[in-house]
């Protein structure tokens, strides 16, 4: 091969490093066991975006569970966004998509949806491209391979990356003997004998429904007052509405999920 060409049309398809982006909730950990078993190829990293308001059963299971992964031949890598705070400025707005309201307290929409993007997308794709500088790889088209842990209850999410250099995969959907659904994964890890995670999910997430905001109230572990306080928080940070968790317009800490019915 001449060596002045640093790639040919043909090494587009064959990616130099592959990932798998780690959340610790059911199906991106089960992706990263059946890689590990070699159920699935085996992939370099597990890249795990660490937004800092993960539950505290999703940090203690990370915590449980990055050895056996290691173990097993896959590094795990946790990266953090320079802005993990909820809020960033007036000027920039509250990264959480939370519902408004206007002053008289009727609905108004949600906020824009910026989490995932700046607390877990952008510090990823900053990781991998200092690691293709350190491997000496250029960001040609494909050169990195991102497993997304998509089941085929959420097919409907499936999309390509926005940058070149990553070429999106679906194991789930795409690599096993037939498409799997959630409770598929979640079959899999009991008959492996491996622990099923709680949904990863920040723990003042707006798009928690009714059992997983009644699960963080029962846990006893800190996760509802932080939430409580975010949502207090919140509350006056867009100029002429009002800001909630909630998609009722009502302050959390007014809720009793415990007792409540499953309305949500």
């Amino acid at each position: 091969m001449d060596k002045t060409m640093v790639n040919s049309p043909a090494d587009y398809n064959l990616p130099q490093l592959t990932t798998i982006s780690l959340g610790w909730g059911v199906q991106s950990w089960g992706l990263t066991a059946m890689s590990a078993l070699g159920v699935l190829p085996k992939v370099d990293y597990a890249i795990h975006g660490n937004t800092g308001w993960e539950r505290s059963e999703t940090v203690a299971f990370a915590k449980r569970w990055t050895p056996w992964v290691e173990e097993h031949g896959i590094k795990v890598v946790t990266v953090q966004s320079k802005r993990s705070g909820y809020i960033v400025n007036k000027s920039q707005g509250i990264f959480a998509p939370v519902f408004t309201a206007r002053e008289d307290g009727s609905p108004s929409g949600m906020m824009r949806r910026q989490c995932t993007s700046e607390w877990k997308i952008v510090p990823m794709r900053r990781w991998l491209s200092a690691e293709l500088k350190r491997r000496g790889l250029s960001k040609s088209p494909g050169v990195v391979e991102q497993w997304i842990g998509f089941t085929l209850d959420e097919a409907q999410r499936v999309a390509p990356d926005d940058v070149k250099y990553i070429t999106k995969a679906h194991p789930y959907l795409e690599m096993l003997d037939r498409p799997y659904t959630r409770q598929m994964v979640i079959h899999w890890l009991r008959e492996n004998g491996l622990e099923v995670p709680v949904k990863s999910a920040c723990v003042f997430c707006p798009f928690h429904g009714y059992h997983q905001w009644r699960e963080i109230q029962l846990a006893g572990n800190g996760d509802w007052q932080r939430a409580i306080e975010v949502d207090r928080a919140i509350r006056h940070k867009r100029p002429g509405y009002l800001c909630y968790i909630c998609d009722d317009r009502k302050p959390l800490g007014d809720h009793d999920f415990t007792r409540q019915m499953a309305l949500w």
